[in-house]
């Protein structure tokens, strides 16, 4: 099982909020739902394995790929987007751009596998995301992010 979700057109995405994905190819299986135009998914894994003891994650492969930029008007900074899992961003799947000028694109990957316990649902997005953990460095308040790729690949 494998899903797609699109959105091409320029977004404004604010820090810590979500981006915006439209179905491509959905989820058929009732393991991955998403309400169109949204940012949030479920991810589910079934439930009993019978107390055979085997199989007690499903396991996601996600992939996140997109063009970002700074929005006319703001600061020329690191901009950042990462998987956020159950509200919390998976910190090792920021993907990090460094523009040379406000309104340059570049392009990022992220990829993660995510285990979901049998019976269980972990919520998924995509979000825009400060690049350190360092208070003294300011994050840009809004980035735009164009050409936005989401792909769910249930592997086990």
């Amino acid at each position: 099982m494998a899903c797609e979700f699109l959105w091409n057109d320029v977004q404004a995405v604010s820090l810590n909020a979500p981006v915006l994905l439209r179905a491509s190819i959905p989820c058929r299986s009732g393991a991955v739902y998403h309400e169109d135009e949204t940012g949030n998914f479920i991810l589910r894994a079934p439930g009993s394995n019978g107390g055979c003891g085997c199989n007690r994650f499903a396991h996601f492969q996600v992939t996140f790929t997109a063009n970002i930029a700074i929005p006319e008007g703001g600061t020329v900074t690191p901009i950042a987007v990462a998987l956020a899992i159950n509200g919390e961003p998976r910190l090792t799947s920021r993907a990090i751009f460094t523009p040379a000028a406000v309104e340059d694109f570049g392009n990022v990957t992220s990829t993660a596998i995510i285990k979901v316990p049998r019976g269980c649902c972990f919520s998924l997005a995509v979000e825009a995301v400060p690049t350190s953990a360092d208070p003294t460095v300011t994050p840009a308040p809004v980035i735009d992010v164009q050409n936005a790729n989401l792909t769910i690949s249930r592997i086990a």
